[in-house]
């Protein structure tokens, strides 16, 4: 406990305090559709693909900006820019309250504007906040400022709650005075000492089509234009990441040509990815799966959240030790099995939360030794690099239920989508595994030049 508080004393802790209670807000703005998807299929009459897309909307949008604000936090203030990610992702909490009757489409398009909340708050919470403290200690900061991912256990408190007793749409309501304090917080606290460079105006552009692209899209797909049924669907990510990467500038592009860039993508949709995609769906699939109540399925949902929102910044404490890398085989490992546990057994209830439990602690635990090597391996690119490697965390997180939705339509069982996310996993071990040791190298030799520079 000393170290940590030596460490939190070696740079700006309420410029970290601020970086925390934005990427809380913008969690718990993120995914409130996943608890509230019981109450709103009894309004409105959606298939449980239909289901999945509704609460794997906000995740993608949040995973295609981030690769724009990533790149805008490179040229812009972070304050700034979070700010603005305060404002829109507001917009959904003010016009579903008030509106008569919300139709599919009306829903999938503020989806877009909560995607806003966690994707402006992951691109710009977690380089701002390693930019106020040196080099040794960014596994712990980047740890404790994305804890703030526990917003999502407010969603299983608060939604349900609020949604039995006056109405799902009033429920959405209950987010507006945590966005109010996070946008104080920001305003007083938050401090980027990031070195910026490009232009803001067309960084900021990027961003504006980027929105408005993904908006064209997702209404698109809702009129069948990219095929019917779950065509379009499951093609929605790959039009969505094309429209972002071809707003980058060139120079940012680049990044995209390095293997690693793409083994780091790949494990992040595994751990973020399974964090946010099934924290979206499991409410979902403890009503389905187990028949429980709406209410105790949101506070399982809560706890599953708190479970691995609490454990992330242990995942960045435990690769500072013993490096991202060695953390990171184990996690996969443990996570590919899990999945197939699950897939092989459809547990009893004890049993299923028993899994969901093990595979929170390594989503949790992934996420904070992802971002350890983020740093070490992308030295002055941290900001671009959180968008472009949060995006596929973000599209990961968009498949799960997609595909969760899609099993269980065809099959009647969750046991395809499952095993799918199990070999996915098994292919992000065996990767690691294979890079092992140029990647060992590579961040030995960064946390030894950063020693050697604070001597």
């Amino acid at each position: 406990m000393k170290n940590v508080m030596s460490s939190l004393k070696s740079g700006d802790w309420r410029a970290l305090v601020a970086c925390f209670l934005y990427f809380d807000t913008g969690f718990t703005v993120w995914v409130p559709y996943g608890p509230l998807a019981p109450f709103i299929s009894k309004s409105i009459s959606m298939t449980p693909a239909q289901q999945g897309l509704l609460v794997a909307v906000p995740v993608l949008s949040a995973a295609i900006l981030r690769v724009t604000l990533g790149n805008l936090y490179q040229s812009a203030h972070g304050k700034r820019i979070a700010l603005l990610g305060v404002l829109l992702s507001a917009v959904p909490t003010i016009v579903l309250p008030v509106l008569p009757f919300v139709p599919s489409y009306t829903l999938l398009v503020l989806g877009v504007f909560l995607g806003v909340g966690g994707g402006a708050s992951f691109a710009v919470a977690l380089p701002m906040a390693g930019s106020n403290y040196p080099p040794k200690v960014q596994g712990l900061v980047l740890g404790l400022a994305a804890a703030g991912n526990i917003g999502a256990v407010l969603d299983g408190f608060l939604f349900p709650q609020l949604a039995t007793h006056y109405g799902w749409q009033v429920a959405t309501g209950g987010a507006l005075p945590l966005l109010a304090i996070a946008a104080i917080t920001l305003y007083f606290w938050a401090n980027d000492s990031g070195v910026k460079t490009g232009s803001v105006l067309r960084a900021f552009g990027s961003f504006v089509v980027t929105l408005v692209g993904l908006i064209v899209l997702v209404l698109l797909v809702e009129a069948g234009i990219f095929g019917a049924g779950k065509t379009g669907v499951l093609l929605l990510p790959v039009i969505g990441a094309l429209l972002a990467i071809a707003v980058l500038p060139k120079r940012y592009r680049a990044v995209l040509a390095e293997r690693d860039t793409w083994v780091i993508m790949l494990v992040y949709s595994i751990t973020f990815g399974g964090f946010v995609g099934m924290s979206s769906y499991v409410s979902l699939l403890l009503t389905n799966l187990y028949q429980l109540s709406k209410i105790d399925a949101g506070l399982f949902m809560a706890l599953l959240a708190a479970t691995g929102a609490l454990v992330r910044p242990l995942g960045g404490l435990i690769a500072d030790k013993v490096s991202g890398v060695r953390a990171l085989t184990v996690l996969l490992a443990t996570i590919s099995l899990s999945d197939f546990v699950f897939a092989a057994l459809m547990p009893t209830l004890a049993g299923g939360i028993a899994l969901l439990v093990c595979l929170y602690v390594a989503f949790g635990l992934g996420n904070g030794a992802t971002f350890q090597l983020v740093p070490h391996r992308w030295a002055g690119r941290t900001g671009l690099m959180s968008g472009i490697v949060g995006a596929a965390g973000g599209i990961g997180g968009f498949y799960l239920p997609v595909v969760m939705g899609i099993a269980k339509e065809s099959t009647g069982s969750y046991q395809m989508g499952f095993a799918t996310f199990g070999a996915l996993a098994a292919c992000a071990f065996l990767a690691i595994v294979a890079l092992r040791r140029p990647w060992m190298a590579w961040s030995m030799q960064s946390a030894a030049l950063h020693a050697h520079a604070t001597e």
